[in-house]
């Protein structure tokens, strides 16, 4: 809808200046408000609308109300925060390009699309973009923002009558425009398969192959979908059991049809090994190519219906995402109630309409295939060829060999989510072995006595639920979530996995390999590699410098003994906690849950004992990376989770965060020094580091490091005021009752607690801590860990010679 500055990013250049003022409220206030109704506030946009949104407890709706009316349709676009939004932008430019993905994806539709405004990205040209003024901005906010062309959506715990009548006093004032009309011009046929290469500095190969495909309205776009879920969802895939289980060509592969609105894309993406990249396209596109009728199941068709099923219900699991729903139905298919209609149409699919689509669409003429690869590998073959909140408490029910069973009835949307903790980690993990844990969990949801990796991806995938797993460090665990008809399915698996796990030595080669890929795909990216670096530099010999997923030389050596040995060290009755949040009836699954728990071998698990004393290099580090950016690193010694002050490092590091922050206000708005800044933390349960980082330029991270370190000295002078640390309280205090909406949000944190040596309801004590830390708190906190003689300084990325 940008009109004559198609190409400029100017609708996402507006969304960046609606916070930053109005006739009413200064932009500082707008997220002062919003924290102190212990609301968050945001916005994106995407190819076809911009999004204002605000989440807060339901007493604040009109506090929201008032503050998103007069942000959206009274800004007032300062002159000087266009020019300090000018240069955010410039620095989130320089992000894309730093991030594999995000290049991948703008070099796709650039060549998949030659007349739809689709092939321009979201954010601009860098050029047209620099030259965008104030009086543009102000033209197109005029012309596009008008209420007329807007959808305003409440979702969550209200009264109607009431309101309506907030809505009426808020929004009702506005006056209608004449709005522009807008031409789209359709995007012609594609005729011939299209190709583009990108060599970049990278480690590992990606590969996007789209396919042009129908909009969101059309009659075949239901059939796409499921054909998508068929292809390329899950573990059970077609795809994945076609190129990662059987050929093992790849380290993964997806499916997803991409439908915003007239045209979309049919988009499969693979991430394969440099060596293998070639061999994995042509594999793929046979495979597809030679697909018929019979190859699709009515299992496989129901699978796909189960999974877009959940995936509805799924999407409504929180108030934010039910009002996201409900408002793109509206703006982009203009009704909001098609996703019944959609589900309906959904439901009617056959195995033939798979294959029809397939065949209509998934053609060769209709295809785009972008690949990323190593610079060198690119120079080597081409050298070879050419030579809602409810009630979250827990029951919990110690069992009689030390397990912990916890138990939550939840009747809101039918499904049941089991959720299995064991304490892990690299305190648990011998020298050498780091990334152990992570390798054993992705190994506990593959091949058991009773199935394989594949048939029990199938057995959950088929049913609309998921299996996955989870590690960090300190823990790992499994999850499933299914509807409660699903249940005796959903236990079955879960006992197979973790009584009856084969550890195939295929299965571990092939997920190891995808480890280390994951890994190489972590240094690829300039922050994950800049923090991994500062984590090495920080704990020195202590197991945290490394993380959950190891090393690529850690986990090289890795074998599947060591994978079993280390469940049975790990799996003992102990070390033990389940929780299950849902639809069920107790007294149907608990009998079922503690038999399963009194299987589990008896024991306790012991931990190396490791003293965190202080930061290895303390001091100024720099490391030149071909990048665009650069990101600065200060660490300093935090609190793990069983330290008294470890809420008051919470308070500090909201306090540190988040678009009202005076960091935020100081680096990003005042000066326009970075696009993002902000602090946060790598937690254990007695060590902890509590680091800031920025993106930045090369020319700009003196001026971030000299602005960090006056901001940590202004908190150690004690100069944080009582409306500073009010507002960081109240958004903390609703941040945690805002993550506790889904059934899985809540029975991680009470197994997760449970393991840690905390109550299951834990969480009920967590306002009261966080109102008990002072300004003196945080004072102490500054001057006894975030000083000079403790602080690991890192600069990584563009920063000169």
């Amino acid at each position: 809808h940008e009109g004559k500055h198609l190409g400029a990013g100017i609708s996402h250049f507006v969304e960046h200046l609606l916070f930053k003022g109005t006739e009413k409220r200064e932009g500082k206030r707008i997220s002062e408000e919003i924290q102190e109704a212990g609301g968050y506030i945001n916005a994106y946009t995407t190819f076809d609308r911009t999004v204002y949104y605000i989440d807060a407890p339901s007493e604040n709706v009109d506090a929201a109300l008032d503050v998103l009316s007069d942000a959206v349709f009274c800004s007032n676009f300062p002159a000087e925060e266009v020019d300090k939004e000018r240069d955010v932008i410039l620095h989130e430019i320089d992000m894309g390009e730093d991030d594999p993905e995000v290049k991948l994806s703008h070099a796709l539709f650039d060549t998949a699309f030659r007349k739809h405004p689709y092939r321009y990205p979201i954010i601009g040209y860098r050029e047209l973009f620099e030259k965008l003024s104030r009086e543009d901005l102000l033209e197109y906010y005029g012309k596009r923002y008008a209420p007329n062309n807007c959808v305003l959506v409440v979702s969550g715990n209200f009264e109607s009558d009431s309101i309506r009548e907030s809505i009426e006093k808020y929004y009702g004032s506005f006056e209608r425009k004449a709005l522009e009309e807008i031409y789209l011009p359709n995007e012609p046929k594609q005729l011939a398969l299209r190709r583009r290469e990108l060599r970049e500095d990278v480690q590992v190969s990606r590969v996007g192959l789209g396919f042009q495909s129908p909009g969101l309205t059309n009659e075949d776009t239901p059939a796409l979908d499921a054909l998508s879920m068929v292809l390329g969802n899950g573990s059970s895939s077609m795809l994945n059991q076609k190129l990662r289980e059987e050929l093992e060509l790849v380290h993964s592969v997806d499916a997803s049809n991409w439908t915003p609105g007239s045209m979309g894309v049919f988009y499969i993406a693979m991430v394969a090994d440099p060596d293998k990249m070639d061999t994995a396209i042509e594999a793929l596109r046979k495979y597809v190519s030679e697909l018929r009728d019979d190859d699709f199941s009515q299992a496989a068709v129901n699978k796909a219906v189960r999974q877009l099923l959940m995936g509805e219900i799924n999407s409504r699991k929180t108030v934010s995402g039910q009002a996201s729903r409900l408002g793109s139905a509206e703006v982009v298919v203009g009704d909001i109630g098609y996703a019944s209609s959609y589900l309906e149409r959904v439901s009617k699919i056959t195995a033939a309409d798979l294959h029809r689509v397939l065949k209509k669409w998934l053609r060769d003429d209709r295809l785009t295939v972008l690949t990323m690869e190593p610079k060198e590998a690119a120079e080597k073959r081409e050298s070879v060829s050419e030579g809602d909140l409810t009630e979250q408490d827990f029951a919990e029910f110690k069992q009689e060999n030390g397990s912990s069973l916890l138990m939550r009835r939840n009747d809101r949307l039918p499904n049941v989510h089991i959720r299995m903790v064991f304490e892990a980690g690299s305190l648990f993990e011998e020298e050498g072995q780091q990334g152990l844990t992570s390798m054993l969990s992705t190994m506990l949801t593959k091949d058991t006595e009773k199935r394989d990796r594949s048939e029990v991806a199938f057995a959950i995938e088929s049913v609309g639920g998921s299996f996955y797993d989870f590690s960090g460090n300190n823990s790992l665990g499994l999850a499933i979530e299914v509807m409660p008809s699903d249940l005796d399915l959903a236990l079955d698996v879960l006992e197979e996995a973790t009584l009856r796990p084969s550890f195939s030595e295929g299965t571990f080669q092939l997920e190891k390999s995808a480890h280390l890929s994951g890994i190489k795909e972590q240094l690829d990216d300039v922050v994950s590699a800049g923090r991994r670096l500062l984590r090495e530099k920080f704990f020195g010999d202590h197991p945290f410098r490394l993380g959950g997923s190891g090393s690529l030389e850690t986990v090289e050596p890795l074998d599947v003994e060591a994978v079993a040995s280390f469940w049975k060290k790990i799996f003992v009755s102990e070390n033990v906690s389940l929780a299950v949040s849902g639809n069920y009836e107790e007294a149907l699954l608990r009998p079922k849950l503690e038999a399963f728990l009194a299987k589990i071998p008896t024991g306790s698990l012991l931990a190396r004992q490791y003293v965190f004393e202080k930061p290895l290099q303390v001091g100024a580090h720099r490391e030149k990376m071909e990048r665009q950016q650069a990101v600065v690193f200060h660490a300093y010694p935090g609190h793990g989770l069983r330290d008294d002050d470890f809420y008051v490092s919470e308070v500090a590091d909201e306090l540190f965060s988040g678009m009202s922050s005076r960091l935020f206000e100081r680096v990003r708005d005042e000066l326009g020094l970075a696009y993002f800044v902000r602090s946060s933390r790598i937690i254990g349960l007695d060590t902890a580091m509590f680091y800031f980082y920025a993106g930045t330029s090369e020319d700009g991270y003196e001026a971030v490091i000299d602005e960090l370190e006056k901001e940590v000295a202004r908190v150690a002078r004690g100069e944080v005021s009582d409306e500073e640390l009010k507002r960081c309280k109240t958004r903390l205090k609703a941040a945690r009752r805002m993550s506790m909406q889904t059934n899985g949000a809540c029975a991680g944190q009470a197994a997760m607690n449970v393991a840690y040596g905390l109550t299951a309801n834990d969480w009920r004590n967590y306002d009261g801590r966080i109102e008990g830390v002072t300004a003196a708190d945080l004072q102490r906190f500054a001057q006894e860990n975030l000083s000079e003689g403790n602080r690991v300084e890192l600069v990584v990325g563009a920063i000169g010679e």
